[in-house]
């Protein structure tokens, strides 16, 4: 079939009408065999179960999906190009805005990566604080995500909004570390930028001692509700040969079964130094994928629990560290990490110059999403907005 473009139209547009040309392929292809039953659909691009600007082209017989196409593009910012013209240390705040709900994962991810290019080593305090972050950035958006899921259910805004009042205490402490509650811009190659407030690891403590409570009120509230076992079970089922092949990563991994954490695997940071367990599911569906995000949250608390008790004193930046005029020696490197929604990993080159030669990200919400059709064929248009939901994507780190 041979695609049309339209002079002028803008990239979003074009492949919209180039996905919509396919549909209509199908359809002709298809029409006789379903006796005419078949009806193409447009989902979005402004649709509630989207943290963002996203849009679904699905043909369905009834309402059982026979094709789904996701179409993004909406939100580029041309954020590798703006890292290609910008300092490494001016590129950080960017990262912010990747996934704009997990910004201190997305900083630690990029610094990860330029201290690979130049050997600078985070002391000891800095290492605490970076996990310490980082499991709290994975505690607000996994509840966070498991109130949107119910959300996307048709639950009333119960859930969402008990997810959010916790939600709203780790912001607390966010903003009164770096000034910031989501755009935090807080890491820095070879330590943090600020060390941490008088007063702000007791108050974490009151916050970590009282999100159990919270956590165990909130699987009593959900997981055994009879609407979202009915939901969820055996909906959605990513299977684990599937899951590997894809790169898929993060929670809907070990949903399917798949023992892959990177805090275990890379043991970056100061990982090895705790114990907790990487839970995993066994149907790969919808409901083990939300049951992903509560029992990490389970292994988050037990994980800050252990870093707030070692946290020592001492320096937060290696001495060798110079942000401003920062030139790597010319090579390559590529930095992970355990995001919240799986690796989250940048790749740069240096050719010695203070700007990157080559900066890119690879971003687990836009791989996670390439297997959204396999799992919406066969099932309702109801079901695609929960499945869809289960998924944990930010249109920002899509199109990045």
């Amino acid at each position: 079939m041979a695609s049309t473009i339209t002079p002028g139209a803008s990239l979003q547009d074009q492949r919209a009408d180039q996905t919509a040309a396919g549909l209509a392929e199908t359809v002709r292809e298809l029409g006789g065999e379903a006796g005419g039953r078949l009806l193409e659909i447009s989902m979005g691009p402004h649709h509630p179960s989207t943290h963002g600007v996203f849009r679904m082209n699905v043909l369905l017989d009834g309402e059982r999906v026979m094709r789904l196409k996701p179409v993004f593009g909406y939100l580029h910012r041309n954020h590798e190009q703006i890292g290609e013209k910008t300092s490494y240390l001016g590129s950080i705040p960017y990262t912010d805005r990747l996934d704009y709900l997990c910004s201190m994962t997305n900083n630690w991810a990029y610094a990860l990566t330029v201290e690979k290019l130049t050997g600078l080593v985070p002391p000891e305090r800095a290492e605490y604080i970076r996990v310490i972050t980082a499991e709290l950035t994975r505690l607000q958006n996994h509840a966070s995500l498991v109130g949107f899921l119910l959300q996307d259910m048709g639950a009333s805004g119960t859930p969402l909004m008990y997810a959010f009042r916790e939600r709203e205490k780790i912001l607390d402490l966010f903003e009164s570390l770096s000034g910031s509650r989501m755009m935090c811009n807080y890491m820095r190659f070879g330590g943090v930028r600020v060390d941490l407030p008088p007063g702000w690891a007791e108050q974490a403590r009151q916050v970590l001692d009282a999100f159990p409570r919270f956590l165990g009120e909130f699987e009593k509230l959900l997981t055994q509700n009879e609407i979202l076992v009915a939901r969820t079970q055996g909906v959605g089922i990513l299977s684990p040969q599937l899951a590997v092949n894809a790169g898929v990563t993060g929670p809907m991994l070990r949903a399917s079964g798949v023992n892959y954490d990177l805090r275990k695997v890379d043991r970056y940071g100061i990982y090895d130094r705790f114990s907790f367990r990487v839970p995993l599911g066994e149907h790969g569906d919808v409901f083990d994928r939300y049951m992903m995000r509560i029992l990490e949250m389970h292994e988050s608390v037990k994980i800050l629990d252990q870093a707030l008790r070692a946290l020592p004193e001492g320096p937060i930046m290696d001495p060798k560290a110079r942000l401003r005029g920062l030139r790597p020696k010319a090579g390559e490197a590529y930095g992970r990490i355990e995001a919240p929604k799986g690796e989250l990993g940048f790749y740069l080159i240096s050719d010695g110059s203070p700007i990157p030669y080559r900066y890119r990200v690879r971003p687990p919400s836009l791989i996670n999403l390439t297997v959204l059709e396999d799992m919406c064929l066969g099932r309702s248009v109801a079901d695609v907005v929960v499945i869809l939901g289960s998924i944990d994507i930010v249109l920002g780190e899509v199109d990045r």
